[in-house]
């Protein structure tokens, strides 16, 4: 075997909130993720037990998971600056900048906030969101 290819694979990114299935939610509508067989929401009048531990989505064609982990508090990132540095953040993708308009539109309606619009950049159209437990993540034009 070639040392190249004896590394670990990545296999998901896990973010921790305080409602997990909220984010969870958040994150399944806007990247067009399936919950992992057993983890999905329970009718509306029944109790989630999964919901208030671990959650993980997969993408259909195979790519890198994102889970969600339960936590009892969460300190919101003050991004870009401030007493609570942000630690990860999630970049996401689109083709054009009317697709990063459209994007843009779907986010603010899942629950994203605004952070900061750049999506007048010529070099890199970009925009910067909290998602509902506040993590950053940016939706931006790449060729």
């Amino acid at each position: 075997m070639q040392e190249a290819q004896r590394v670990p694979r990545l296999r998901q990114v896990v973010l921790d909130g305080t409602d997990v299935r909220l984010l969870a939610e958040f994150y399944r509508r806007l990247l067009g993720l399936r919950y992992r067989p057993g983890d999905e929401p329970p009718p509306a009048s029944e109790p989630d037990p999964e919901g208030e531990d671990w959650l993980v989505l997969r993408d259909p064609a195979g790519g890198v998971q994102v889970a969600f982990q339960q936590v009892a508090s969460l300190p919101e990132a003050t991004w870009p600056e401030g007493p609570v540095p942000q630690q990860l953040h999630l970049d996401m993708t689109v083709a054009t900048t009317a697709e990063l308009d459209l994007q843009h539109e779907r986010a603010l309606a899942l629950g994203a906030r605004l952070l900061e619009d750049l999506a007048d950049d010529p070099e890199e159209p970009i925009r910067v969101y909290a998602d509902p437990a506040g993590h950053p993540f940016c939706i931006f034009v790449s060729a």
